[in-house]
């Protein structure tokens, strides 16, 4: 089997648009939610979003294309541009080798309402003829592999919230396997808008406090909904034995992944954590484990809503053992970031990767109100330093869906 490494990374976040802008935030604890500002929210319940700030799409594309590309797209294709960049693999490989696994959760909601009202306002003859190719999930996968000359498979993933976890294993698998060299993964998402938000809101799952500070909390006895956040993250996964003939640089190896579905509910985790802890455990035992649990570090899927967090503290103790995992280290970085829904599990990928390679492990903001529910070390409030040897990415989807990836150093 061959071993999969990472060697370029890229992120468009709601606290910085690249992966230096990240990191540096997450480190320091910044937060990144506050009021939206894309729509007026006077009657909505929910008033706050995790927005992306200072976007500018021509650093990555041409005028013209702005204009025809979602703005999931827009992001999906500065976060690829990033770490394909970084990596330097082209020219390394022929282009059939190389894949594309990019999806998102929703897609191409802007370009959906936008056309919708100039259908109801002008009439079907005045709709873009970019309307399909902007809205549909696959384009961002297609667009990163035409602009690239990625030949090989281009797959979106599309498991919800799930979504960048997926596309990440599935490419680990592909090169695993020996189907691909090299595949560039990850996922994006741009659903604050007025129909997303009502969505959302209407089935009660998003925060209804105003305060940005304490409208995200998760594993808090304070939390009452997660707060939607907005951006891409994207990894460049490639064979180690190519990586390090031609001398690329190595952030960190892809080690384990564990995939399951519920089959419970639409929107609810199972309340016996059955699935997620199953997931856990596959991502954990292919990695081979890890001997000191004090050097452990859990990236929950942590969204502050009163069901996940206490469903995932359950599976991390089903998932790991109980001694294992009162010792290791969870924190939800979407306490600063948000919920990137399709991107989040991309995203929080990088910041698991970083947290291997610095031994700096992102804290939990916010975290005032302990919940009996949930009882483990959630790194609260500033980021500790401490040996990572393995680290474990959550990401879990309605629908059911449970993704854990693992990562460590190469060497």
């Amino acid at each position: 089997m061959n071993r999969v490494v990472i060697t370029g990374m890229g992120a468009v976040t709601p606290v910085g648009n690249d992966v230096s802008a990240f990191w540096e935030s997450l480190k320091t604890g910044k937060c990144g939610i506050g009021p939206i500002t894309k729509f007026d929210t006077a009657e909505y319940k929910t008033k706050v979003a995790a927005e992306i700030k200072d976007f500018d799409p021509l650093l990555y594309m041409e005028k013209s294309d702005v204009r025809k590309y979602d703005l999931f797209c827009q992001y999906a294709l500065a976060a690829a541009t990033q770490a394909v960049e970084e990596s330097g693999i082209r020219g390394t490989l022929p282009p059939e080798r190389i894949g594309t696994y990019f999806g998102s959760g929703i897609g191409g909601i802007n370009t959906f309402a936008q056309e919708e009202q100039i259908l109801l306002e002008r009439g079907p003859r005045r709709v873009s003829p970019f309307f399909i190719p902007a809205l549909i999930i696959n384009m961002a996968a297609g667009l990163i592999a035409i602009k690239y000359d990625f030949q090989g498979a281009a797959i979106p993933s599309v498991t919800a919230c799930a979504t960048g976890n997926n596309a990440i294993g599935e490419a680990y698998r592909a090169i695993k396997h020996g189907y691909l060299d090299a595949v560039l993964a990850g996922g994006s998402e741009a659903a604050i808008l007025p129909i997303g938000v009502a969505g959302f809101s209407n089935m009660k799952a998003l925060s209804t406090t105003e305060d940005p500070a304490a409208a995200c909390v998760p594993f808090d006895a304070r939390r009452n909904g997660f707060v939607m956040g907005e951006g891409a993250g994207a990894l460049m996964l490639e064979e180690y034995e190519h990586a390090k003939a031609r001398g690329a640089k190595i952030y960190g190896e892809i080690c384990g992944y564990g995939v399951t579905c519920d089959a419970h509910h639409i929107t609810a985790p199972h309340p016996e954590a059955v699935g997620g802890a199953r997931a856990l455990k596959m991502a954990y035992d292919e990695a081979g484990g890890c001997k000191d649990a004090s050097k452990l570090y859990v990236n929950a899927h942590g969204t502050s809503t009163p069901l996940n967090d206490a469903s995932e503290t359950l599976a991390i103790k089903k998932g790991l053992g109980e001694e294992t995992a009162r010792k290791c280290m969870v924190s939800s970085t979407k306490s600063m970031t948000g919920h990137m829904l399709g991107a989040a599990g991309a995203v929080e990928a990088i910041a698991c990767i970083l947290a291997v390679k610095e031994g700096i492990v992102p804290p939990t903001i916010g975290y005032q109100e302990p919940d009996p529910e949930c009882d483990l070390d959630y790194v609260p409030n500033a980021a500790r330093k401490a040996e990572v040897e393995l680290a474990l990415s959550a990401s879990l989807g309605f629908g059911g869906h449970n993704a854990y990836l693992a990562f460590r150093n190469a060497d």
